[in-house]
């Protein structure tokens, strides 16, 4: 397979994932009272886009060592990224009804996608390790 297949394929198995992990798999205590640091639903739910990100990895054949580096990074930047965007909502009081929320869940979602894409990079950038 050259280069750019693989580069969207990566992709499109990281977007799917995103899409089940991050909409159809949390519940409600994944996100209620998630404005608080350590929150442990928030917890499993970069957890379980962990262990995703460990079978698309695997998938496309990344050494058990690249997986556990970059899975490792992503859980603590995913787990962030919601933190900072729960913060951020709850302190403004924000609900569907306003813009400023959806601003907040846009900018939230494109941080997660450029996640993907800086894995994306460390995927190619790591396979000679």
């Amino acid at each position: 397979m050259d280069h750019i297949t693989t580069i969207l394929l990566l992709v499109a198995a990281f977007q799917i994932k995103h899409l089940v992990a991050d909409f159809f798999l949390q519940n409600a205590k994944m996100i209620m009272g998630r404005e608080r640091y350590w929150h442990m639903g928030r917890a499993q739910h970069a957890g379980i886009h962990a262990v995703f990100s460990v079978v698309v990895l695997a998938l496309f054949g990344s050494s058990p060592m690249v997986i556990f580096w970059m899975v490792l990074a992503e859980f603590i930047v995913h787990f962030h990224i919601d933190w900072g965007k729960a913060r951020f909502s709850v302190d403004r009081g924000l609900t569907p009804e306003q813009p400023m929320y959806w601003y907040a869940m846009g900018f939230d979602q494109a941080l997660h996608q450029l996640t993907y894409l800086v894995m994306t990079w460390a995927y190619f950038a790591c396979l000679t390790i």
